[in-house]
């Protein structure tokens, strides 16, 4: 399997699943290196707009006959072994290749910066990025989200460093082999994948073995599973960072605000700043401390670094606010599983003040929702009331006796309504000036925030 950006010379690229925030990010790169590209989707969209707009050739829907002419076939994990396209790819005898493995070429001939972890993995990665921006670097970037300062999730920069969010849901990101990582935390998720904890574990483990031996480990002191890890490597530098006391880079004197946060910044012993941030929680402290303290591992002077952070406004569907109506703040943010269930609703309830959190929560995927039936039931909780629409099945088939109804039953705030305009109506009708109303969920529960918003506006106006 190629891993050399010159073998796609003169090549054309065919992208299954073009439209989604990872794959088109690798499209936009490939693009701005001069290779040719093209692909498909199930469905047209803005994004894949753009792509044409930059020179691609897309298609809304999936057809055999489209892959005639491609030298390489790239496909997401989300696409299935019988998709039509991927199926007379390997009729030709096509190189297949995985987002991972071409990621891995566009980052070859750079070095490149790997962030892994369960959360976190897309703030940290954008943090990184607009830090390193800050202090005059242009880094190339490949992200999960989009980044709110630049409206883009991915960009070819001038400089030698490739900032990837390494996603860790199949064990992939073995391939991408970088001059450093971060880990910001190992937890359970993806049981589709990865059976118990202990399998996320040795996919982390197997992750740190590809991280170049003159290279670093960023990993997060508060966190017991990137700890744990840490204590067993030996042939290769480590950098911690969190708020417990021995860290090397050491954050205290936090204040969390309702739409932000203050800390100071401890460097090996000295204070070297004081980080303000503009995205609200505990965990972007965290994930800001990952950012600053890779950032100076490779050079990057604090000041400058510390600048950079206190001027990211977040990234897409991480606590993006949507719309404010009458005094109601509509939110949305990407929370899928228990953990970010409940730093994110942690955080609405902060940023809410004397108003309430109304949330609409749509589980993600059948397998973690059975896994995970009562810490969702705990973590939504945490709301004043919660709004439970059905899960979003992604590529799995329905579990008997796992649905949203489940977890509603094991709470007092939980209100199950699964259909998408009755679950509008509830929360239109319920909302007050001061409340926060937050869509939650990786599926399309976020296609309701600008329905919210417009109910919300004709019941007030």
């Amino acid at each position: 399997m190629t891993n050399s950006l010159r073998q796609w010379s003169g090549k054309r690229l065919h992208f299954i699943g073009i439209g989604g925030a990872g794959m088109s990010g690798l499209a936009r790169i490939a693009l701005s290196h001069g290779i040719a590209v093209s692909g498909s989707d199930a469905k047209d969209s803005t994004v894949l707009s753009a792509l044409g707009a930059l020179g691609a050739q897309v298609h809304p829907a999936h057809q055999a006959d489209q892959v005639n002419g491609a030298d390489f076939v790239i496909y997401s994990t989300a696409i299935s072994q019988t998709n039509v396209e991927l199926v007379r790819a390997r009729e030709l005898n096509l190189p297949v290749l995985t987002r991972a493995q071409a990621l891995a070429t566009l980052m070859s001939e750079s070095k490149s910066i790997a962030v892994a972890g369960t959360h976190g993995k897309t703030t940290t990665s954008s943090m990184l990025t607009v830090a390193l921006q800050a202090c005059g670097w242009d880094p190339s970037f490949a992200i999960g989200g989009t980044l709110t300062s630049s409206g883009s999730n991915a960009h070819r920069g001038t400089g030698d460093l490739f900032v990837a969010e390494a996603d860790e849901s199949d064990g992939s990101f073995i391939e991408y082999r970088p001059y450093a990582a971060i880990i910001t935390n190992i937890e359970h998720d993806h049981v589709d994948y990865f059976a118990t904890e202990a399998d996320v574990t040795k996919a982390f483990a197997e992750f740190v073995e590809t991280v170049a031996k003159d290279g670093y480990l960023i990993y997060c002191a508060d966190d017991h599973g990137s700890a744990d890890l840490a204590g067993t490597i030996t042939d290769l530098s480590l950098i911690s960072y969190g708020t417990r006391e021995g860290a090397d880079l050491f954050i205290d004197s936090i204040n969390l605000l309702p739409m932000g946060s203050t800390a100071r910044v401890i460097w090996k012993g000295r204070t070297i700043g004081n980080l303000s941030l503009q995205v609200p929680g505990l965990h972007n402290v965290l994930n800001a401390g990952a950012a600053l303290a890779m950032a100076l591992v490779l050079g990057a002077p604090a000041a400058e670094a510390l600048t950079g952070l206190a001027s990211f406004h977040g990234t897409g569907r991480r606590f993006e606010l949507k719309a404010t109506v009458h005094g109601i703040r509509v939110v949305d943010d990407y929370g899928h599983h228990p953990t970010e269930i409940d730093v994110t609703l942690s955080a609405a309830k902060r940023y809410a003040g004397e108003g309430r959190v109304l949330v609409v929560f749509q589980p993600h995927r059948y397998s973690r929702t059975q896994a995970f039936m009562n810490q969702f039931a705990k973590a939504l909780s945490i709301a004043d009331e919660a709004v439970l629409l059905e899960v979003y099945a992604a590529s799995e088939k329905p579990i008997p006796g796992i649905t949203s109804q489940t977890i509603a039953e094991q709470m007092t705030n939980g209100h199950f309504i699964p259909n998408f305009l009755e679950a509008t109506e509830w929360v239109i009708a319920h909302a007050k000036p001061g409340d926060v109303i937050l869509t939650l969920g990786a599926g399309d529960v976020n296609s309701l925030a600008p329905i919210i918003s417009d109910g919300l506006a004709r019941r007030f106006n």
